[in-house]
């Protein structure tokens, strides 16, 4: 059996290390990349705090990696930008809003379908949205919507006008038994920007509980008997 010749490197006469060979396939992913759900999702929740107590333009990359613990550029393998990021934070608010109210609507109740119980459920599900736990992304939403480039609102707005669209058939039945005397698009916008106004100065340490301002928006917009 013939013996391969050794590579030697004749300037040194020393035997040349052959080159390492390369690896095929994709590279291995990290470990960020294989826990790809729950990394992003805690991007998420971190970008929404930070974007809520110091501003979007105030919030670095390096600020929301190390919010969790990750490299300053592990969150681009999640998100293409700070911008993108802003984007799925206020459409993960979105799509939470939507399921909370879509399960407030068609909840067990003997009276369900009657308006001033849904009127009040759409309510009560708002302020959970808004002043709830994990209650940050909604108002990223209202604060830095601003942020956003045109293409950007054109996709979140299909978000909104879902949402939106729940309270108008309640809001006609209202009006209709006369609950409701103010239009029904100028009620729909008044209540909603009231309620979201919330955000700037309820306290939960110190004010009333959201069943408490449930009864208030109640009684402020809606003539019950």
């Amino acid at each position: 059996m013939t013996v391969p010749a050794s590579p030697i490197n004749h300037e040194s006469g020393l035997l040349a290390h052959p080159a390492p060979k390369r690896a095929r396939g994709r590279p291995r992913k990290t470990e960020d990349e294989r826990d790809d759900g729950n990394r992003r999702h805690q991007l998420l929740t971190a970008a929404a705090r930070l974007f809520r107590d110091k501003g979007f333009d105030a919030t670095s990359t390096r600020d929301i990696a190390a919010a969790v613990g990750m490299h300053s550029g592990s969150p681009f393998y999640h998100f293409k930008s700070k911008d993108a990021l802003l984007l799925a934070v206020m459409e993960e608010g979105m799509r939470s809003a939507l399921a909370r109210q879509a399960d407030a609507l068609h909840g067990p109740a003997s009276a369900a379908s009657e308006p001033l119980v849904q009127i009040r459920r759409l309510i009560r599900a708002h302020f959970d949205t808004l002043l709830g736990p994990g209650n940050d992304f909604i108002p990223v939403m209202l604060y830095e919507h601003r942020s956003l480039n045109a293409r950007q609102r054109a996709s979140l707005a299909m978000l909104q006008v879902a949402y939106e669209s729940a309270w108008t058939p309640v809001l006609e039945a209202l009006h209709a038994s006369g609950h409701l005397r103010a239009p029904v698009k100028l009620s729909r916008l008044l209540i909603l920007g009231a309620l979201n106004w919330s955000v700037q100065w309820f306290d939960e340490k110190k004010g009333a509980s959201l069943d408490e301002l449930t009864d208030a928006a109640m009684a402020l917009f809606l003539k019950e008997s």
